[in-house]
Parts: C-alpha cells; sequence; structure tokens
C-alpha cells in the first residue's frame, strides 16, 4: 500500500483562500519537476509557523490584543526573508501563502534566501503613533526567537514603512545588546538602509514591463496603463512608465477608480494622494461609480499592485489587456490564469514581476554586512541586470516547454529550491 502522507488542517486548501491558490500551483508544477517531485511534499509544508498574541496598552489605559505570525516556508537556500504586514484582514492562510511565494521568488531570481513572512491582524489607522510602536516592538519580541541576521529577515509590505522597520531593528538590537542592522531590510538610510530600495518594487515591475512589451513587439511610448493600487508599488511602477511616455489612463486604490483616456497626470495624482489620503476627488479625470468597471478599462498593460486574489474567474473575461504584471502578491486565481491564457493576455507572474524589492533588500543586506554602501545608480543598474536576466531565462523556459510564463517561473524557482534540498539532505 502506498504511504498515506497526513497533513494537518491548517495546510489544506480553504476553498479558494490564499494557501489553496498556492497549492494548486505547485500541482500545476509538479509534472514538470522530473526526478525532484519525490521532493514537492517539502513545498506544501512550511518550516516551521509561529502564532503570537501581541498585547499593548492603549492610550487610554486599557489593554488590547492582537494576533500576529510569522511563517517560516523554506530555509534550504538561505535566511527566511519576507516582509510584514499590517492589516485587519490578515490571516493564517494568506501568511503562509506569501512566505511560500517569497520561497518561489527569491529562487526565481537567484537571491540566496528561504522565503518567510510575517503580519498582525490590526487596521494600524486605528492606532496611535504610540501605540503603532508599542503594537510593533512587542511583535518584535514575541518573534524575536525566530528572526536574525542569519535566520530570518524582515522587511515593509502593506501598511509598514521604513519607521516600522526601525523600531523593528532597535528592538531586535537591544534584546542581542548589540547593534544589528542586518535582521530587517527597508530601513531608513541612516540606520544602514539602501538607497533605491523605496522604489525598487515598483521599479522592477517597470523592467520586467518592458521586457514583456518588447516580447510582444509593443511600445512602452504611448501605452495605455491601468494600475490597481497607487502607493509604493503601484504609484512608482505608474510614474516610470508615464516617464517612459505610457499613458496611465486608470488608477483604482481602496476608495474608488479613476479614469481618464488621455493620461492622469501622475505627479498631480501622487500630490492629491499625499494631501488627501486616495485618489477620491483627484480634478483632472472621472470617478467610475462601480469598483468592477476597473476590470473592463481599455488598456495595454494592467498592473494589479494592491492585495491576493483580485482577478477571479468572475472578472477574468472583462480583462482587455494585452499584458498583466503582478505587481501585487497572488493577485490571480489558478482559474483566472486558465481565462487570460485562452484569451491571449501575457501574464507575467508576481514571482517575477515584483521580485524588485527582495532583491534589493538582498543587496541592503550584504551592504550592512560589508559597511560598504553602493550609489543609487549601481543599485538601480544591478537591479536591472537581475531582473532582465530572470525574465529572459523565464520567457526562454516558457518558449521552450509551451506552458505559461507562472509555470515556467515556478519551475526555475521550485527546482532550485528542491535541488538544495536533495543536496543537503535530511538531519538527522
Amino acid at each position: 500500500m502506498p504511504i498515506q502522507h497526513e497533513i494537518p488542517s491548517y495546510l489544506t486548501p480553504h476553498g479558494t483562500g490564499p494557501w489553496g491558490v498556492y497549492l494548486e500551483q505547485i500541482d500545476r508544477v509538479t509534472p514538470h519537476l522530473g526526478k525532484l517531485a519525490r521532493w514537492v511534499e517539502t513545498l506544501k509544508r512550511p518550516k516551521r509557523i509561529l502564532i503570537v498574541d501581541v498585547p499593548i496598552e492603549r492610550d487610554n489605559g486599557t489593554i488590547a490584543h492582537f494576533e500576529g505570525y510569522r511563517v517560516q516556508h523554506n530555509t534550504s537556500r538561505g535566511p527566511g526573508k519576507g516582509g510584514v504586514r499590517f492589516h485587519q484582514d490578515v490571516t493564517l492562510s494568506e501568511v503562509m501563502a506569501l512566505s511560500a511565494w517569497m520561497t518561489v521568488k527569491n529562487a526565481a531570481v537567484n537571491v540566496p534566501y528561504g522565503g518567510a513572512k510575517g503580519g498582525i491582524r490590526v487596521d494600524p489607522k486605528t492606532l496611535s503613533q504610540g501605540e503603532l510602536q508599542r503594537m510593533t516592538r512587542r511583535y518584535t519580541s514575541e518573534i524575536n526567537i525566530i528572526i536574525g541576521p542569519h535566520k530570518d529577515i524582515p522587511a515593509p509590505d502593506v501598511n509598514t514603512n521604513e519607521q516600522i522597520m526601525a523600531w523593528m531593528m532597535d528592538t531586535y538590537s537591544m534584546n542581542q545588546g548589540s547593534t544589528a542592522s542586518g535582521v530587517v531590510t527597508g530601513k531608513p538610510i541612516s540606520l544602514g538602509g539602501s538607497l533605491g530600495r523605496q522604489e525598487a518594487t515598483g521599479r522592477g515591475v517597470f523592467v520586467v514591463g518592458c521586457e514583456a512589451a518588447a516580447k510582444r513587439g509593443m511600445d512602452i511610448k504611448g501605452a495605455r496603463v491601468a494600475v490597481q493600487g497607487f502607493g509604493n508599488v503601484g504609484g512608482i511602477a505608474a510614474r516610470l512608465f508615464a516617464e517612459a511616455g505610457a499613458r496611465i489612463v486608470a488608477v483604482q486604490d481602496h476608495q474608488t477608480t479613476i479614469v481618464n483616456e488621455n493620461g492622469l497626470d501622475v505627479a498631480a495624482v501622487q500630490t492629491h494622494v499625499s494631501a488627501h489620503g486616495s485618489v477620491a476627488g483627484f480634478s483632472g479625470a472621472e470617478e467610475l461609480k462601480d469598483r468592477a468597471q476597473f476590470w473592463g478599462v481599455d488598456c495595454d498593460i494592467l498592473v494589479p499592485a494592491a492585495l491576493e486574489q483580485q482577478i477571479t474567474e468572475a472578472n477574468a473575461h472583462q480583462i482587455r489587456a494585452t499584458i498583466i504584471l503582478e505587481g501585487a502578491n497572488g493577485p490571480t486565481t489558478p482559474a483566472a490564469d486558465d481565462i487570460l491564457h485562452d484569451n491571449g493576455v501575457l501574464v507575467v507572474p508576481d514571482v517575477i514581476a515584483n521580485a524588485g524589492g527582495v532583491t534589493v533588500s538582498y543587496f541592503e543586506w550584504v551592504q550592512d554586512f560589508s559597511s560598504f554602501f553602493w550609489t543609487e545608480d549601481e543599485i538601480n543598474l544591478r537591479l536591472t541586470r537581475i531582473m532582465r536576466e530572470a525574465f529572459a531565462a523565464v520567457w526562454q523556459l516558457a518558449e521552450d516547454k509551451k506552458v505559461s510564463l507562472r509555470t515556467a517561473a515556478f519551475i526555475v524557482g521550485c527546482t532550485r529550491v528542491l535541488q538544495a534540498r536533495e543536496m543537503r539532505g535530511l538531519y538527522p
């Protein structure tokens, strides 16, 4: 009789949740892994899951409790690497999937990291600055036992930034008794952060977008671009596309969607968002009443740069773009992938498209260890080279095997992870 592998309930798919999406992606790539498929169960089981209680004293003297997570999916190729998000909808399924996508992403662009991710289920807008700091420091203290410059290196993600990273670094350092700048990336420049890090994810989206457009014979100049999410990824990608001559015809954020067929003034939109916290009310555009209309906007390039599972079986048929660049992690479900493929839409998957952030995080980590820092031009040149080489390798594999870019990226990433697993063997 075949050996039965008992799977803990929290590792099995829950409907179409993020972890279920990831497991389906692994199932799709397994037939392409050859003899390494014997190790594939490694990819379906996170190495370590830590769930912590994060109690803080509120400004009014009451005690509040928040649930925090840190998941280390795989460390076969190096220390865990992945962001920390503060969001009211954070779940274990989401953090597990995000950590797994980090494993594949880091391997696909060939940086020497494993995959990890963290989060706290909280709406940070409901916290004062003091409460936010106390929550960040308590969370860091709780996960202190599994993070470290050679173990697991957090970074910014949704609703976290360089200030959060500074508090995390300081808390970890105080517990260690010495400054440990390499414990996090995405830090302020004054604390060992890297030039170019803040723009890195959006810049990476732009770089692979240009590569994909060239493969499709599309001129970026004059191309119509629609962007979902106008934060650190979508906003920067929009700016770089606009500077290259593209027209940003639509932007959607957490409040509304704005459109202008002639092209939005991206700098003016960013100024408006800085002043008002949203694109809502921007005078140089029309607002769409129905958020779902965003997916039907006539465009050449679509950049989903918000949260996961935005493009689904329900809206994939509406998409009119030629190219989708996944600025967010996991924005497209497998069922939607199939629809887009049948409709001739080229999807550049998240594990390649948004890997610019972790690539420059790697640069930051290296610079911290050497105490030698590079110029921003050097950072951007190195980032561009790595992104182009990773895209070219994935594109060639997709052509050779007649598979989608996502499957090709997963073949590259999963093969590297499982080769490392096989070579290391099992201990004891």
